[in-house]
């Protein structure tokens, strides 16, 4: 059991560094294309905003569905990387069908993995929405300024 919990706490801290740089990285690019994000025409970029912002959150969760995948196969947990990575997807979105399951010795990372996909789906969710607001409110307040 303590080996399944070290190992599970290693893959969340890898993924929460995932999470935490791809953030980093998507404030840096808003901070570099700010003054075009608050030129006018302000609904185009928005869609523009709104599609690049969901594409960046499905690769982050894609990245952390992948990082379980890799590792319930080099535990030997799964035979195909097919398997490996259907399972994780399945436990990382919480949908948790159970056709496919770990071994035994392997279970609670499963609950592991799920925590790690529940909180990840939750902070690019509040990411994607966050990154909305601080647009609008900045095209808010230029368009105040020229009235």
């Amino acid at each position: 059991m303590t080996i399944q919990i070290a190992y599970g706490t290693v893959l969340l801290l890898i993924n929460i560094l995932i999470s935490a740089i791809a953030a980093m990285v998507l404030e840096v690019a808003f901070q570099r294309g700010h003054s075009w994000l608050m030129r006018e025409p302000h609904r185009p970029k928005l869609v523009l905003l709104l599609a690049g912002v969901s594409l960046w959150v499905l690769a982050v969760i894609t990245a952390g569905v992948w990082v379980w995948a890799g590792a319930f196969l080099a535990l030997g947990a799964f035979d195909t990387l097919e398997e490996s990575v259907y399972f994780s997807l399945v436990v990382y979105s919480t949908l948790g069908l159970g056709d496919v399951i770990l071994p035994q010795e392997w279970r609670l990372l499963a609950g592991m993995a799920a925590a790690n996909g529940f909180l990840n789906f939750g902070l690019m969710t509040a990411l994607l929405i966050e990154a909305l607001r601080q647009i609008r409110l900045g095209q808010f307040e230029m368009r105040k300024r020229q009235d």
